[in-house]
């Protein structure tokens, strides 16, 4: 599979595999249900909950997805409690210039906490989809602080502009567009089910 030797080296390691045991426990799943739930092999969950190997991007990838966690929100879990205050120079920001989109982690995921914020831009035309929640019943609230911008949001069409809140539970595919001549400007919070 890949996954690396002596996961026990690393804290990050040790936290990870004992959060990765307290969800299946917390299920009441065996290893086999996992297993068989997952698509991972019974022997490669027993040898990550015990911290033996680190697990891959694939590995840990079909597990959030077994247990409808984003990967950031269960890495953020295990990672040692943050600052209560994100300072604004050492908050992420990401951008796809192809598709016209800047997202800034203005409060990021973290551990006990179910919330997180985010600022997006969209510059004027740019149209993203998205194919599904990364967990089903993800709740939005979009408020609008510059621009207009078009939302889908499974299969509805909302039109939001400067002042207005678009909130939803996302189930399925979304899509965001921005409605020009300006580029639009929101504020994302998004919460856990």
């Amino acid at each position: 599979m890949g996954q690396v030797e002596g996961g026990a080296d690393n804290p990050l390691d040790l936290r990870l595999a004992a959060r990765l045991a307290e969800l299946r426990a917390e299920r009441a799943w065996s290893l086999e249900d996992l297993a068989q739930r997952a698509g991972v092999s019974r022997s490669t969950l027993s040898r990550l909950e015990r911290a033996e190997i680190s697990p891959t991007t694939a590995v840990l990838s079909k597990l959030c997805a077994t247990y409808q966690l984003t990967m950031s929100r269960l890495l953020a879990e295990v990672e040692p409690a943050p600052s209560p205050l994100v300072p604004a120079d050492r908050q992420a920001v990401w951008r796809d210039d192809d598709a016209g989109i800047t997202r800034r982690s203005v409060s990021p995921p973290s551990a006990g906490l179910r919330g997180e914020v985010l600022e997006v831009t969209l510059r004027p035309g740019a149209d993203i989809a998205y194919e599904g929640s990364p967990m089903p019943g993800l709740e939005h609230h979009a408020w609008v602080l510059e621009g207009a911008v078009e939302v889908t949001v499974d299969g509805a069409v909302h039109q939001a502009r400067v002042g207005d809140c678009l909130r939803f539970r996302l189930w399925g595919s979304s899509r965001w567009r921005s409605l020009g001549p300006d580029p639009a400007r929101y504020v994302l919070t998004v919460v856990l089910p």
